[in-house]
């Protein structure tokens, strides 16, 4: 990806101490909750992380969070982050400017970086739990260490790959804005679990669709070959990959964010019309 002129954003915190355990509460997979915490991995990363001196706990316990200013971001960032907020930025441009065409205005999200394990208003999480966004917070909450995992562990490596992530997750806070999270979230609740988790599929698969339309409207970023990249990132990431990998067989029924095969193609459809209106998921 070509990132070296793109503006960080200056929309992140970075949080030290306040680890949590376990899967984002408040974002179940199941009945009667709504999972918006995408690209679940199973197992636990088991990777250790140095310790700057931003990383005292407060007296209370809570993490400490360094926010981010306008104007740039602190020299204390590591690569990974700093590439990260290059495509936050990216995605804000993009998401202003097509809202600004509807008539709207788009709210950034925030980027909380964690390390670990932190607290989030959807709960606890941990670094087996891949990126999330939680709506309670307007967060995507991200520890880098995922990024590894997803090259190492699944075969899809690349900055292309890493910022299909961020994306994805950003798509998800688009969905917040547009009403679609709430709606969702209220039909889940009466729902069965399976009817709740076809419909949570839904909700991943137009987030993977609004990845590929961000990318599609910022294409002075793609090289060749980022395209395959998010490709295989998505099928690393699809229901069906991670069940196989973790239990030898596929239960659809158990299905939360799409098969590999639906991950790809509705990415392909927000890579090639780059249009948000032909993410509708819900239509079919």
């Amino acid at each position: 990806m070509r990132l070296d002129d793109e503006r960080e954003s200056s929309n992140y915190e970075v949080r030290s101490g306040g680890g949590g355990f376990g899967l984002p509460m408040g974002i179940p997979l199941g009945r009667g909750g709504l999972g918006c915490g995408s690209l679940i991995v199973i197992g636990v990363i088991s990777l250790i992380f140095g310790v700057n001196p931003l990383s005292l706990l407060s007296q209370d316990g809570a993490p400490v969070v360094q926010q981010g200013e306008p104007g740039g971001a602190p020299q204390d960032l590591t690569e990974t982050q700093r590439r990260s907020l290059k495509v936050l930025g990216s995605t804000e441009r993009v998401w202003g400017k097509l809202f600004a065409d509807q008539g709207g205005q788009y709210s950034p999200t925030i980027l909380a970086f964690y390390a670990g394990g932190t607290q989030s208003g959807c709960g606890s999480a941990n670094a087996s739990a891949g990126p999330f966004y939680c709506p309670t917070d307007k967060r995507v909450f991200l520890d880098t260490s995922f990024f590894d995992e997803l090259a190492n562990r699944f075969g899809a490596p690349g900055e292309f790959a890493q910022a299909y992530v961020i994306a994805h997750e950003v798509g998800h806070h688009v969905q917040d804005l547009e009403g679609t999270l709430d709606k969702v979230h209220s039909a889940q609740s009466r729902l069965s679990e399976r009817e709740a988790n076809a419909l949570q599929v839904k909700v991943e698969l137009q987030a993977d669709c609004y990845a590929g339309v961000w990318a599609a409207n910022d294409k002075n970023l793609l090289e060749p070959g980022d395209a395959e990249a998010g490709m295989r990132a998505a099928a690393a990431v699809g229901d069906d990959t991670l069940q196989k990998a973790s239990q030898g067989q596929v239960v659809p029924e158990a299905f939360t964010h799409g098969s590999a095969a639906e991950r790809q193609r509705w990415l392909q459809i927000g890579l090639t019309t780059g249009d948000p209106a032909r993410c509708d998921t819900f239509g079919g």
